[in-house]
């Protein structure tokens, strides 16, 4: 990318591209989804198409709402839907944008870690029109007003590279760590149930050699999390797990959402 800004690739498509409209959806989801308790440290959360997977992403975002001036940095992971690379791809532009405005890089962050990891990769071509890591900026947005974001794309990368970033950028309560990934794809409701609630039992016990591309289309990052959860003494729990029967789709092909959140 030639500008400062990788500007926002599926506003229209994966969520309201008018500013006003996307905030009454993100008001409407997030007061469904009202809650009392701590922020968390690290969520996996789903990244499909808000009418899809807005309420399950909000049920884990709800749990920020007093936390804005306790995170002021967001490391944000997710898989490479649509270019094929080697490694985990950071970003050199200096903002990522959506219809709410833009969010400043933690360019340091990134600068420091491709000088320590091999599979460090400063490339904007994967993240030009990924769809896994804009759908979350919104809720973000929304929630946390003054944070910088640190966006990396997982490609053709081994659990203990992204574990071992992860290790490196963890830090203390500024920073939420979130995992972007839908689970399994275009099975029948019933089988879809049943296959997403062994993934959900997989991640809860940390069993991430459970959890393959199958499961989850963000397998690579989750599983990296769950490694860095095991050595921190971090333990997940599910707090939403459907699937788009039971929002927005038919129930013959459906795909599986989950929000988890790591204390």
């Amino acid at each position: 990318m030639e500008s400062e800004i990788r500007p926002a690739a599926v506003a229209g498509l994966f969520y309201p591209a008018d500013a006003a409209t996307l905030q009454h959806q993100l008001d409407e989801y997030l007061s469904q989804a009202e809650t009392k308790e701590l922020p968390p440290k690290a969520m996996i959360v789903p990244h499909a198409g808000t009418i899809y997977s807005g309420s399950i992403a909000a049920s884990a975002y709800a749990r920020l709402k007093n936390a804005e001036k306790t995170i002021s940095r967001v490391v944000l992971l997710g898989p490479a839907h649509r270019v094929s690379f080697r490694g985990v791809a950071a970003p050199t532009v200096k903002y990522f944008s959506s219809p709410l405005g833009k969010i400043p890089i933690d360019t340091q962050a990134i600068q420091r870690l491709k000088e320590k990891f091999p599979q460090i990769v400063l490339d904007d071509n994967p993240h030009a029109e990924e769809h896994s890591l804009e759908v979350h900026l919104p809720f973000l947005q929304k929630i946390l007003q003054n944070i910088t974001l640190l966006p990396l794309l997982v490609g053709q990368a081994d659990p203990e590279e992204v574990a071992e970033i992860l290790h490196e950028v963890w830090g203390g309560p500024e920073t939420l760590i979130v995992i972007s990934s839908d689970l399994s794809h275009f099975h029948d409701y019933a089988t879809a149930k049943s296959r997403d609630a062994r993934t959900s039992k997989a991640i809860e016990d940390n069993y991430g050699e459970h959890i393959g591309s199958e499961d989850a289309c963000g397998f690579l990052p989750v599983r990296g999390l769950l490694l860095v959860a095991k050595d921190k003494g971090l333990k997940a729990r599910t707090i939403d797990l459907r699937n788009s029967g039971d929002t927005a789709g038919t129930k013959d092909r459906v795909v599986g959402y989950g929000a988890y959140v790591f204390e």
